[in-house]
């Protein structure tokens, strides 16, 4: 897989569309509560997740790039993803919002690991996209929305076959083991029904 340059985007189109299509019909099944995404990166899949709900939108980045990576990451193929890749600014996403004349969601600076589950999360979660890129990120991710899944909601972990970040991998296996899950897989999405 080669490298992604900074001006590409991180969730492909093919992604994106299966993201909203599962989004609609968590949406169609009345789930109770929120969509949250954790790993916004510019917002280009928050846009859409916007566009496409009339829930309420909680996203979640660190707005300081990658954290430091575990040893669960390690891999050769992807190398380039360093602490501080993928940098942008709150600021950054909050002027796409307006741009695409979209209200702005409810936008938390933090780590994952830094984020306080009562006070930073909805109390109930319909539709979930992780999107951190690394293992700790996933594994954090995990353990804040998981409690506050409505039945019947939809996790969607972004880069599970991705061979440049394995973390990912294993922290969703780690989940589905420990939580009795099977995953469906497309593309690079690992899908969860709650």
């Amino acid at each position: 897989m080669k490298h992604r340059a900074s001006t590409e985007k991180q969730v492909t189109d093919r992604e994106t569309a299966a993201i909203l299509d599962l989004l609609q019909k968590t949406l169609a099944k009345n789930i109770p509560g929120d969509v949250v995404e954790f790993g916004c990166y510019r917002g280009d899949t928050s846009v859409e997740l916007q566009r496409n709900s009339d829930r309420k939108l909680w996203l979640y980045d660190s707005f300081a790039g990658l954290p430091e990576k575990s040893p669960e990451d390690s891999s050769a193929a992807g190398d380039q993803f360093r602490q501080g890749e993928l940098l942008v600014t709150k600021r950054e996403v909050i002027e796409k919002f307006k741009k695409c004349g979209l209200k702005v969601p409810k936008i938390k600076k933090a780590f994952f690991s830094d984020l306080d589950p009562v006070q930073d999360l909805p109390e109930k979660i319909a539709f979930a996209f992780l999107d951190g890129d690394l293992y700790q990120s996933i594994r954090d991710s995990f353990t804040l929305v998981s409690p506050r899944m409505s039945p019947g909601g939809v996790i969607i972990v972004h880069d599970y076959n991705n061979p440049e970040l394995p973390g990912v991998a294993r922290a969703v296996d780690e989940f589905c083991q420990k939580n009795h899950h099977q995953p469906l897989v497309r593309n690079t999405l690992a899908i969860l029904e709650v």
